[in-house]
């Protein structure tokens, strides 16, 4: 019976908490992903339960169900820098190689995680949008860490959170609207940060919040009322700043930080009737009047400081304290008259500080009694002078502004009159011509490319570099055949080399649409501000009229950054002996460009669609590094007309809408699993072996035999599902960002599988 009863046990006892392998895969990559902190130690050993490891105050695991349910942990990088820009800092934050974006993408293999708390890690970088996937989280702490950038809004989608906890990091921009979409929120907590911007008014709406705190930022504007905040009892907004007058307050309020503002006005009389303040800290304001005599008799007030503000009056003498109050601050006001007994007994158990008023007592450090009046005088005079102030200056800016309006429509009307065909009727006519190449979503595209070239020039940034012809006629030795590496949809490459031995690729492209030079070149100048790790940077241009005037330009040269180590499709079959791609490589190859095609579309302001993409515009250079090329040409193109390259066939997958590039995306991954012969023939491929990818069989027969040989099926599994959602004539196709992450989940898989199999041989 013994010996029944123990294996029971121990049979219900494993079966409860032993973790899942591929769980257990997560946290190993994890803790590679945060650089091996000393904390994680004891996650070493592949065999080891983490279940069972003994939870401590810098790492706690708890499961469930063979799966983690509660990940903490506390690092010990400080977060004290002044000069913190966006970049890793040595000794504070993880490495220039770390990437929060492939950090969140494993943190979300954990998605049935309920507690997640990362602190003094050291992680740095915006937070990415895929946090949401973390759907199951009710408790999210990131505070002490290096995060900057705004508020992602997609956390407004975790409708399970009930704490967010971002205090001490670097996040901007203004606090989000749309806090009150989390139904369950119960605490919220973006202390110490760069906040600017109003308080939103939706923040009224978050009937379930307890705890509000987003103390030193520098929210500024009124405050909203948040009496409606019923269940509110902590409320920290000390440390930015406000300028409006005080509001009502919840009447459950325990805690109310508002020092170190700008408030001001009086104190509202209903503070008086918050029976359960403990806490009051109103320092450091610009409140006037009389404080409420029932502030200082609360049932439960221990704190209450009202120091270093522009209160008056005299305070009565008959004035009482409640039995818990230990700390009283007046000092550094305008009152005047006695010290109420309340205020002036001498206990152990009560602090009090009167300092800097004008008070009739014994004790010195005080104002005479004329200083405090002459301050109220002063303070009313100036007031009144100020109205008077502002009245003036506002009727002078109404005049000055309708004299400059004047003008500017004059000199509009001039400049627009003296042109006879002006840039601006060019641009319009460029918007309607390029509806075929997908610019007519009523974008009012090119426009908007020419307005964000031209703030840049503005603002001083170094824009596309002018070479001469006779610079890039030496560059390629008379643009000899030898330099010459092939042709496409977008003319003619050369490869050249600069006088400084730099080696460019020069790009000579005809345009059939009239440009002035200074339209082209903010265009141009707009490209080559496109500075991203996985893009083929444009260095400069030369511009050829012919001779023929400035609205006349009929060929441009592009030169851009060489890169020697051939294409992607190149490496995806035998024209580069003993170089084809593992599995592994290729994903590489596709993850990279998808975040270039992601930085395209989102990364700026009008985004660039429509890039023809195509495994011959990926390159690679000696570090098998992908960088996609020939991008954002579209607006200085001739449109589609001339698409139709060697071996493209535009009409089979004509692109009309700004999921293009997602389109175009799937067939380079086709490519990547079958190879540049099967994938030739799209539509043929499409119709006929696209279901054979579904089964393990039907793989043998189509895909690559080295990709096959290096490649897990779940791996592939997870490729070749994401590939069909983008080339599906049916169905939505997905952002760059699901492709994105679909890409590097599956990578993770693959380096998985990778490792053990190594740790099998």
């Amino acid at each position: 019976m013994l010996l029944l009863f123990l294996f029971i046990w121990s049979f219900s006892f494993l079966g409860t908490h032993q973790l899942q392998s591929s769980q257990t895969q997560v946290l190993l990559q994890l803790r590679k992903q945060l650089e091996y902190p000393k904390e994680l130690e004891i996650w070493k050993e592949h065999g080891t339960d983490y279940c069972f490891i003994s939870s401590g105050t810098e790492v706690n695991l708890t499961c469930q169900d063979n799966v983690v349910t509660e990940l903490r942990i506390m690092g010990d990088k400080s977060v004290k820098v002044s000069d913190f820009n966006g970049f890793a800092v040595p000794n504070h934050t993880l490495s220039e190689s770390f990437s929060i974006d492939s950090f969140f993408t494993t943190l979300a293999r954990l998605n049935t995680l309920k507690v997640l708390s990362l602190v003094s890690l050291g992680i740095w970088g915006p937070i990415p949008d895929k946090i949401h996937r973390l759907y199951s989280l009710e408790y999210l702490d990131l505070n002490s860490n290096f995060l900057f950038g705004s508020v992602p809004p997609k956390i407004s989608e975790m409708v399970n959170l009930q704490t967010l906890v971002m205090d001490s990091n670097f996040l901007n921009g203004t606090v989000p609207g749309w806090f009150d979409s989390l139904v369950n929120l119960r605490v919220l907590s973006l202390s110490n940060n760069h906040l600017t911007g109003p308080l939103p008014s939706s923040v009224q709406r978050i009937t379930t919040l307890t705890n509000l705190t987003l103390a030193n930022n520098d929210i500024s504007g009124k405050l909203p009322d948040l009496s409606p905040l019923s269940s509110l009892y902590v409320l920290d907004l000390s440390g930015n700043r406000f300028t409006s007058a005080l509001t009502s307050m919840p009447k459950g309020l325990v805690m109310l930080f508002l020092s170190k503002n700008s408030f001001s006005g009086e104190i509202p009389k209903q503070y008086g009737q918050l029976q359960g303040l403990q806490h009051l800290d109103l320092s450091s304001n610009m409140l006037t009047g009389m404080p409420p005599a029932k502030l200082f008799s609360l049932p439960n007030i221990s704190y209450l400081d009202l120091a270093s503000n522009m209160l008056s009056g005299s305070l009565s003498d008959h004035l009482s304290c409640g039995s818990k109050l230990e700390f009283i601050d007046i000092s550094n006001n305008r009152f005047t008259g006695g010290l109420p007994s309340c205020l002036s007994t001498e206990s152990e158990k009560r602090l009090v500080k009167f300092d800097w008023n004008c008070l009739s007592t014994d004790v010195q450090n005080q104002h005479e009694q004329s200083h405090c009046k002459e301050d109220i005088l002063k303070s009313k005079q100036h007031s009144g002078g100020k109205n008077i102030v502002i009245l003036v200056g506002v009727i002078l800016g109404i005049v000055v502004l309708s004299v400059l309006l004047i003008l500017g429509l004059l000199v509009l009307c001039k400049s627009f009159c003296s042109r006879g065909m002006s840039e601006q009727h060019l641009l319009h006519k460029a918007v309607q011509d390029s509806s075929v190449a997908g610019y007519s979503f009523e974008l009012s595209t090119n426009a908007s490319f020419i307005s964000e070239a031209a703030n840049l020039a503005r603002q001083g940034h170094q824009l596309c570099q002018s070479f001469s012809l006779e610079e890039l006629i030496e560059a390629t030795n008379n643009f000899d055949h030898s330099a010459f590496l092939g042709e496409g949809s977008y003319g003619q490459l050369y490869k050249g080399r600069l006088v400084n031995g730099t080696e460019v690729a020069i790009r000579c492209m005809n345009l059939s649409k009239k440009y002035s030079i200074r339209n082209l070149k903010l265009r141009l100048d707009l490209l080559s501000r496109l500075q991203h790790p996985h893009l083929v940077c444009l260095l400069g241009h030369c511009m050829d009229s012919g001779g023929r005037g400035d609205y006349n330009l009929n060929k441009v040269y592009l030169v851009s950054e060489f890169v020697p180590n051939g294409t992607f499709s190149d490496h995806l079959s035998e024209n580069i002996p003993g170089k084809v791609l593992n599995w592994s490589q290729r994903l590489t190859v596709l993850i990279g460009v998808a975040k270039a095609v992601h930085f395209l579309h989102t990364g700026v302001i009008p985004g660039f669609f429509s890039n023809r993409l195509k495994s011959n515009n990926i390159l690679l250079n000696q570090h098998q590094v992908s960088k996609l090329s020939d991008y954002g040409l579209s607006i200085i193109s001739e449109g589609t007309e001339n698409y139709v390259g060697k071996g493209d066939n535009y009409k089979s997958w004509q692109m009309t809408s700004l999921e293009d590039d997602a389109y175009s995306f799937g067939f380079i991954i086709l490519e990547a699993l079958v190879g540049p012969s099967q994938s030739a023939s799209r539509e043929a491929f499409l119709l006929k072996e696209m279901a054979t990818l579904q089964s393990p069989d039907g793989r043998t027969r189509v895909v690559e035999p080295d990709v096959l040989a290096t490649s897990s099926q779940e791996s592939l599994s997870i490729v070749i599902s994401i590939m069909q959602k983008c080339i599906s004539p049916d169905a939505s196709r997905p952002s760059f960002e699901d492709i994105l992450w679909n890409l590097q989940y599956a990578a993770q898989i693959q380096a998985i599988a990778d490792g053990e199999q190594r740790s099998d041989k």
